[in-house]
């Protein structure tokens, strides 16, 4: 049964986001808060990136000016490894509902992330579109920003620019360097036409991995804390490795494996892989 009105996927279809108020419950807040309090004074006894992730990486990253005194956790990737309340809301929220009638019902997760803007920190997100980090067989994915704290328009909210997941995808490599950005002129040409994504602590934000987006400074006295998801449909498959993988990466999240894989210019059916394969099992079949 859908959940979203039809006004709502128009808007999702026409504009490539959509704004959900409550996608995660009072009392599941209120845990992801916690949690991430106790990650940020856990960084108090670290001066740089620490942590290890799936692929041997730090896990948690800081701000650089970050001390004991003023802690700027800015990053942790994959927290679904290391908190059962966060998994437990990237297999199970509203958004993802939501996700469910735009994409049909069998999907995959992607990958997660915190992404975490301290009072005054400096950092700012360039203009740029998902899928350049993760190009998959095709584009049906949607990538879910959480609101762990109240986003307003001073604590660097996520700005979008309504319409361009419908036209090009973007280099974001610049004289031989991946910048993970689009060229100055693009985003000069797009600046005045974003609009901000803010409102209250448990709402989430729903963006299409093409739309372009990015967001500024924090130039506010309260923290601005995102828990990101990324879904997919289940027929979408990685070209690349995952940028942020994880033990979880490839698990249907809403219906069942068909092992069918479609891509964006045209159809086609690999042989069957038993149900329950895990993704490893699956590349090795095809």
């Amino acid at each position: 049964m859908p959940r979203l009105s039809a006004e709502q996927i128009d808007q999702f279809n026409k504009e490539g986001y959509l704004y959900l108020e409550n996608a995660i419950d009072a009392d599941r807040l209120k845990t992801l808060q916690s949690e991430f309090e106790q990650w940020k004074e856990q960084s108090r006894a670290e001066t740089k990136a620490y942590g290890e992730t799936y692929d041997k990486r730090p896990r948690f990253d800081v701000e650089p000016g970050h001390s004991a005194n003023q802690t700027a956790l800015r990053r942790i990737a994959s927290p679904i490894e290391i908190s059962d309340a966060y998994l437990d809301v990237m297999r199970n929220n509203l958004a993802l509902d939501a996700v469910e009638d735009l994409l049909g019902p069998n999907l995959k997760f992607n990958n997660a992330k915190i992404n975490s803007k301290q009072p005054g920190a400096a950092t700012q997100v360039k203009f740029h579109q998902d899928f350049l980090f993760e190009p998959r067989t095709n584009d049906d994915m949607i990538t879910v920003l959480f609101f762990i704290d109240d986003v307003t328009p001073e604590n660097g909210p996520l700005e979008v620019v309504p319409g361009t997941h419908r036209k090009e995808l973007y280099e974001h490599w610049h004289d031989g360097v991946y910048t993970g950005a689009v060229a100055p002129e693009i985003m000069q040409k797009y600046k005045d036409k974003s609009v901000p994504c803010f409102g209250k602590a448990g709402s989430a934000c729903l963006m299409h991995t093409t739309l372009l987006h990015g967001s500024g400074p924090n130039l506010s006295d309260k923290a601005r804390t995102l828990f990101i998801c990324e879904y997919c449909a289940e027929d979408s498959y990685p070209l690349q490795v995952n940028h942020i993988p994880s033990k979880y990466m490839e698990e249907i999240v809403r219906g069942e494996f068909t092992s069918r894989v479609r891509c964006s210019s045209y159809d086609m059916a690999f042989p069957e892989v038993p149900k329950g394969a895990s993704f490893f099992e699956q590349q090795a079949k095809m």
